[in-house]
């Protein structure tokens, strides 16, 4: 067994305090210690041991000398007595994929912690855990997807073990005066940890959480694979994230998301609605990437990039079922559900990108592209995670059409969990279309085949459209009327008008604005404006952020306009022909023919015939 001991050693300084007790090392070449370059979920290259701010090994007999073998390894001399190597790790990285520790809470990935043991990393880990000293912290408690050991109660600072290192760095920490809210899901403890200042109901966030984690353990079927989750989430003014883990999830959330005592129980706010789809999305990971994963990550190997085209399953799947689910809860209404849907493909179609690059090219280079976006993203990449959700759309109902309602996009994962993620089997790039293919009949084979190379390796458009009718919906792209505009349903469609349109996203500054992108074929780009540009005056006046949209509007296609602002500290004018907005803005609408389409639509909502849903 392995050994570590962490501590919060200087909070003030964000300093946790690590110890690795290892046996004698009687390999005459070493031995090998390293730490991840990366963590599961975040396909990004961090280079956790920068954090590392010193580090020695001792024996009984004093100091050993590390050798330092790369950015995030190290070698320990031989030694015939047993070994203690010791390091400090800066911890102020306020995110769900790093460590942050100061006064109010401490939480760590072990991945930015734990250093492995190179050849011997199948082998139990145990793990002690203790609180800061001081009188501050004796209110503190831990919460872990580890399993407490020796006697350690849940939510107390003790021993924690894990079956391998795999496990270890796959159940972050949070230690912190928390507010706990549990309850159970198909009879398995569940709860969730809220750090921070909030004014929280907690019995309307339990009830919602367990028809969602109900809801997702039937989908894949009993029983689920942990005994128990739990979602630990950071309560911030302003954040939004999560990462998933095995049997918990790390989250971060703003104070509005929650729902809260005084709220309207009959409506489900949209920031709520948000906050549910962020639980949704990471508890569907516990089988959907967690379990069933790509055959490039078994096994995962954490110092260096693992390339994979199918983000767009593992992504994409899941960033269609994590807001499906609440419709299929009524956890939200059905059209409250189908503005979620109208804002993912809008964000698909103001993705410039999605014209250049595939879906699984996206996947590939999530490393260096999605990862590492810069101002031309909007031109050059498609998010796998919406673009991912549209193809998950097109499947789920081309499946459902192609065997007449019998089989869906469900049928697949359901497979896929039994026969890859059970068996501990990898999925590998043309799975998914083999298992379609033999659930759909022979005369839809060829039709299948063909929507995967259009989906998966071309940039050609979706048929999305086709397929909503196929539902009684109809679905329509208009040029957007306001700056925040993205997209919902409506009992009525409005009516195309032809508004003029810079082709840039901007932010507010005190004077004017600061242009963040341009799309290269819009008005602005065409004229030469470029990202960070500041302008300040449109034709001869000075720019106010808040109506500058509305201002653009009036002035008819075609019109040429004078903008004027810096680029860097030199004043430039751009000389900038209107053109027309694009139809980027998703509307979905009932279509003429929805009554004759409402069973389906119902099956695909799960909506009964009495109206409700289960």
């Amino acid at each position: 067994m392995i050994h570590y001991e962490i501590h919060p050693v200087n909070p003030e300084a964000h300093l946790f305090e690590v110890k690795l007790h290892l046996d004698p090392v009687k390999n005459e070449a070493g031995q090998k210690l390293y730490l991840p370059n990366w963590i599961p979920g975040s396909y990004m290259i961090r280079d956790f041991a920068k954090h590392i701010q010193w580090i020695k090994a001792e024996s009984a007999s004093g100091e050993l000398q590390l050798q330092r073998l790369d950015k995030s390894s190290w070698l320990l001399p031989a030694s015939q007595e047993k070994l203690v190597v010791t390091y400090q790790v800066y911890a102020w990285d306020l995110s769900v994929r790093g460590a942050h520790l100061d006064q109010t809470h401490g939480f760590f990935n072990g991945t930015c912690m734990f250093l492995a043991v190179d050849g011997r990393e199948g082998e139990t880990c145990s793990l002690d855990i203790s609180r800061p000293d001081g009188k501050d912290y004796v209110h503190w408690r831990l919460a872990t997807g580890l399993k407490p050991v020796e006697g350690t109660e849940e939510f107390a600072f003790g021993r924690y073990q894990a079956a391998d290192y795999d496990e270890l760095i796959d159940c972050p920490v949070e230690m912190a005066d928390f507010h706990l809210i549990s309850f159970e899901a198909c009879d398995i403890p569940h709860h969730m940890v809220l750090t921070g200042r909030h004014r929280v109901d907690s019995e309307r966030l339990a009830s919602d959480l367990k028809k969602i984690c109900e809801h997702h353990i039937r989908f894949f079927g009993e029983p689920a694979p942990m005994d128990r989750y739990l979602f630990m989430t950071y309560v911030l003014g302003d954040g939004f994230g999560g990462l998933e883990h095995r049997n918990s999830t790390a989250l971060h959330c703003s104070r509005r998301d929650l729902p809260l005592e005084t709220d309207d129980t009959h409506k489900v706010k949209d920031s709520y609605q948000t906050f549910l789809d962020l639980c949704s999305h990471e508890y569907f990971h516990t089988w959907n990437v967690k379990r069933i994963k790509p055959a490039e990550f078994l096994p995962y190997d954490m110092q260096s990039e693992s390339y994979t085209e199918l983000l767009w399953a593992f992504e994409g799947i899941t960033s269609y079922y994590d807001n499906l689910a609440l419709a299929q809860t009524a956890s939200i209404s059905a059209e409250e559900y189908l503005t979620r849907l109208a804002k993912t493909l809008t964000s698909v179609r103001r993705s410039k990108g999605r014209m250049i690059q595939t879906v699984t090219d996206s996947s590939f280079d999530a490393w260096t592209k999605f990862y590492k976006q810069d101002e031309n993203a909007p031109n050059a990449v498609v998010s796998y995670y919406t673009k991912g959700a549209e193809v998950a759309l097109c499947l789920d109902l081309l499946i459902r059409q192609k065997t007449d309602w019998e089989k869906s996009l469900k049928d697949i994962m359901r497979r896929l969990w039994i026969e890859y993620g059970k068996a501990q089997q990898g999925v590998e790039n043309d799975t998914i279309q083999s298992l379609v293919l033999e659930e759909v009949p022979e005369s839809a084979c060829q039709e299948i085949k063909d929507f995967f190379q259009l989906a998966l390796y071309s940039t050609e458009q979706l048929p999305t459209v086709s397929l909503l009718q196929s539902v009684g919906l109809e679905f329509k792209c208009l040029p957007r009327q306001e700056r925040n505009d993205r997209g919902e349903f409506k009992k009525e469609l409005p009516q195309y008008k032809e508004l003029a349109a810079l082709g840039i996203e901007f932010k507010s500054k005190a004077t004017g604005i600061l242009v963040k992108n341009v799309y290269a074929d819009g008005a602005a780009g065409k004229a030469g404006v470029a990202a960070g540009d500041q302008l300040i005056a449109l034709n001869g006046l000075k720019i106010a952020a808040d109506d500058f949209d509305s201002h653009i509007q009036q002035i008819p296609v075609g019109e040429t306009i004078t903008l004027s602002g810096f680029r860097r500290d030199e004043l430039m004018e751009f000389e900038v022909v209107l053109e027309a907005a694009e139809c980027d803005t998703a509307y979905i609408t009932y279509a003429e023919n929805f009554d004759d389409k409402k069973s389906c639509f119902n099956s695909w909502l799960n909506i009964h015939n009495s109206g409700t849903q289960s």
